[in-house]
């Protein structure tokens, strides 16, 4: 049984204040593989009060950011030599492919770790600057106590993107994984302690949503981090706004890839195993509206029905597998809703489709749907699996326009054999990052998105920037 009997605040492992418990259940099994302490409302504000105490009157605020990076590198180190316990936990909890797990549940989220490590040593912490009256000294100074709220699909990767930049800054951290992955918090916790990060600089409370709108509405919290869904944004944002507390938001999309004419349609069909399809599409930033040329649609059709069904669904601890479960019971019927109101709109099935992949373990068979038009729900509504719409375009005003047309702007792809010409085009496309001939995400560039997917940007200097305020100091001339 995997999992702790306590909760890490104040660097300690203590009891909950409450009795109930998290059971965590295999996604490929069904069976029960890990259990830890079900947060109350009682437990995070002993977490904010001992965050709020570290940041207060602890060292970690004083230190100098070298020596908060003298810290985390021994956390980074500690990380790097164990991402493979890391990779595997995360698929036993949540089902994400081992081939996947290795490098976006583990390898990225330590390189984040490392990135804001070495920011540290170059990041203007302080500037002169001549102003119209007299030199003027510009502080950066942490922002307080941080809320980080992490999401289930790549809760290592979402927790690095906050507790990172945020250390690094100087903050105090009170992170509330998901209820269906805490697992991966509690191995970390152990490696945080083992690091000697000062106690009380991060404490870690799973629960529910009950507990996780008590942190966002804490007087102790100062600034709150979420990821997540862009209905639970809207209301995290409302609290904050009312209380005039910093907040960032990285939240839903549902992002385009334009196949232009010129493209080889054989290495783009095979870039979509990674940018449309990883981690079994649970990924916010999936490429998941396929738009395609009409003169080449036939063509294109042909080529993502082959490869998808190609993949191999099963077992997410195999590196066989490309296709793994998805993370509970609730989003297989999720995700199956979407493609029955898929065929219900007019699309047609190409691949896939509602015959689950195996009788155990909460599979859904991937599946491309043709004949989509923009305006249907599955080419609207974030549907959080491994479920592909292809869309005709007329010419390649027709595509930008397209694309553009989403309440969503987090992500995008354009795929061509002009690079150049593919940055022109990605350049018009309304969403904060849009790859040319492949998707990522860079720890060194800013990642967030436009209209409803969110506020703020994390990752890059700008992620640090995000848990800093400023402060100037004029002096006479």
């Amino acid at each position: 049984m995997l999992g702790r009997d306590r909760l890490f605040i104040g660097g300690a492992w203590v009891d909950s204040a409450g009795t109930g418990t998290i059971d965590v259940v295999s996604p490929h099994t069904e069976e029960l593989i890990g259990r830890v302490p079900e947060g109350t409302e009682a437990d995070i504000d002993r977490a904010v009060a001992a965050a709020r105490e570290a940041f207060d009157h602890g060292p970690w605020p004083r230190m100098g950011p070298a020596e908060r990076a003298e810290v985390l590198g021994r956390l980074s180190a500690i990380y790097a030599e164990r991402q493979q316990a890391m990779a595997d936990l995360v698929t036993a909890e949540m089902g994400s492919p081992a081939l996947f797990s290795i490098f976006g549940q583990a390898a990225i989220p330590q390189m984040v770790l490392q990135y804001y490590t070495d920011l540290a040593a170059s990041y203007p912490w302080e500037e002169e600057r001549q102003g119209m009256q007299g030199p003027v000294t510009v502080v950066r100074e942490p922002v307080g106590v941080v809320a980080a709220i992490v999401p289930w699909n790549v809760p290592q990767f979402a927790l690095m993107l906050k507790l990172a930049p945020a250390l690094i800054a100087g903050c105090t951290i009170v992170a509330k994984p998901s209820p269906e992955t805490p697992l991966d918090t509690v191995l970390f916790a152990d490696w945080l302690a083992e690091a000697d990060v000062p106690a009380g600089v991060v404490n870690i409370v799973p629960g529910g949503r009950e507990v996780g709108a008590h942190l966002v509405a804490h007087p102790g919290v100062d600034k709150v981090s979420f990821t997540g869904s862009t209905a639970a944004g809207r209301q995290i944002g409302e609290v904050c706004g009312r209380q005039l507390k910093r907040v960032t938001l990285e939240l839903g999309g549902k992002s385009a890839a334009i196949i232009l004419e010129d493209a080889d349609l054989a290495a783009t069909v095979e870039g979509f195993k990674m940018a449309s399809l990883s981690n079994n599409g649970q990924v916010c930033a999936a490429q998941t509206r396929i738009l395609a040329p009409r003169s080449r649609y036939d063509e294109v059709a042909d080529a993502l029905t082959a490869m998808v069904g190609s993949l191999t669904v099963g077992d997410p601890s195999s590196f066989d597998t490309h296709i793994g479960p998805l993370v509970s019971r609730r989003q297989q019927e999720r995700v199956e809703g979407y493609i029955r109101l898929g065929q219900e709109e007019g699309a047609k099935v190409l691949v896939g489709g509602l015959n689950r992949p195996h009788d155990r373990g909460w599979y859904v068979a991937p599946t491309v749907f043709g004949d989509v038009t923009n305006d249907m729900r599955i080419a609207r509504e974030e549907i959080f699996g491994p479920v592909l719409a292809l869309i005709p375009y007329e010419d390649e005003e027709d595509a930008v326009l397209i694309a553009n047309d989403s309440e969503y702007g987090l992500a995008g792809s354009v795929w061509t054999s002009d690079v150049d010409h593919g940055i022109e085009v990605a350049r018009r496309i309304r969403t904060g990052s849009c790859g040319v001939n492949l998707y990522g995400v860079d720890p060194g560039t800013p990642f967030g998105g436009y209209k409803n997917s969110g506020l703020g940007r994390e990752l890059g200097p700008e992620g640090l920037e995000a848990y800093l305020e400023h402060k100037s100091i004029p002096r006479p001339a």
